[in-house]
């Protein structure tokens, strides 16, 4: 479902020396419906690697193929476009919308995606996030748990093929903690779609059937 094949990206250096090598990945692939972790220490590549799957950062060569597409050979606005209706992604800061409640912030991530299911299927996700009776909160009205069940549900409004988190838990207590993962892997499960979890933390990927070091697939570290 998911394959990178030769991935490569490295950031300029400045007064000349050498690019600084963030990823060089031959291969690695992830099957559809699959749950995985992703471990490594903070500044290792791993968000880094996640916006390139999303289509966020462009590789410098490799592929990044979901399904039949190379998302890596996508102009930006192809990319954007893909990565709205078949991608969901579940920020480490939220980033939800101030100024809108969160039935808004879900039902706009749906937008995106020319999803034209409406605020009824936004309402739903939201009350299998257990936040019906929020819908019309605004995020300063919500508890940092909250908001981020509120990002998972925005993320998987489209029934993505493939869900993506960056340190989803990082600001939350073991709580809350484990209430967000179970959200998300049981939603996943519900679609279909594969999860890739990025993290430090050795308590999130103890929860995933599959685990993996970033240094046993980017020859980097």
């Amino acid at each position: 479902m998911l394959s990178l094949r030769n991935l490569q990206l490295a950031y300029p250096s400045p007064d000349g020396e050498p690019p600084a090598r963030v990823l060089d990945v031959p291969t690695w692939a992830v099957a559809a419906g699959e749950q995985v972790a992703l471990v490594g220490a903070s500044g290792s590549g791993k968000t880094t690697l996640l916006n390139v799957i999303a289509g966020i950062v462009t590789p410098d060569a490799g592929e990044v193929r979901l399904d039949d597409t190379d998302i890596a050979r996508l102009d930006e606005a192809r990319r954007d476009r893909f990565r709205a209706a078949h991608i969901g992604y579940v920020f480490q800061s939220i980033h939800l919308l101030p100024a809108f409640t969160a039935l808004e912030n879900v039902a706009l991530g749906m937008k995106f995606a020319d999803n034209r299911a409406g605020k009824a299927h936004a309402l739903d996700l939201l009350a299998k996030v257990g936040l019906r009776e929020r819908a019309r909160y605004f995020p300063r009205q919500l508890s940092a748990g909250q908001q981020q069940r509120v990002g998972i549900a925005r993320a998987l409004a489209n029934r993505p093929k493939l869900a993506l988190a960056d340190e989803p838990t990082s600001a939350l207590d073991a709580r809350n903690r484990d209430a967000v993962l179970d959200l998300m892997q049981k939603l996943c499960a519900e679609i279909g779609a594969a999860l890739i979890v990025v993290t430090h933390d050795e308590a999130v990927a103890r929860r995933f059937p599959t685990t993996l070091r970033l240094s046993d697939i980017n020859r980097v570290n």
